[in-house]
């Protein structure tokens, strides 16, 4: 069970992991040992998050779902792949976390009337400004 809060958790077996060898350095290990984690994860079709979370997480993340509609995260930060599994779920649970809280709305406002006093000011000091840079017309 992957928990996300007090409120949220995932069932592990909703996961599907592939291991493929890692790149970069580590010698011979890095040619003998799959280390990289691939999760998969059908978002859509979890039972573990509520609707309102799965819609936000959708919409949050579209270039991590792929075609068959699964969140794809990969790990391959450590040499082993225990750690690399560990951190996959970490990741994933990092970005259900970010969208688990629910956006406030924002309520419009309007300027005060001394910010629209000093935008004015700042506005016509402005044009004063450029206008003592233009050349003078013939009929001054």
């Amino acid at each position: 069970m992957l928990i996300i809060s007090s409120q949220l958790a995932v069932p592990l077996a909703e996961f599907r992991f592939t291991f493929s060898r890692s790149g970069g350095p580590g010698g011979q290990n890095v040619n003998k040992v799959n280390s990289k984690v691939t999760l998969h994860w059908n978002v859509a079709g979890s039972a573990g998050l509520p609707q309102a979370v799965r819609q936000r997480f959708l919409a949050a993340y579209p270039r991590r779902i792929n075609t068959d509609g699964d969140v794809v995260v990969h790990s391959q930060r450590y040499r082993d792949q225990m750690r690399n599994r560990e951190d996959c779920l970490e990741k994933l649970r990092g970005m259900i976390l970010a969208v688990a809280v629910v956006p406030r709305t924002r309520r419009p406002t309007r300027p005060s009337p001394g910010s629209r006093e000093r935008r004015l000011r700042a506005k016509q000091e402005t044009s004063r400004k450029k206008q003592s840079r233009r050349r003078p017309s013939a009929f001054d």
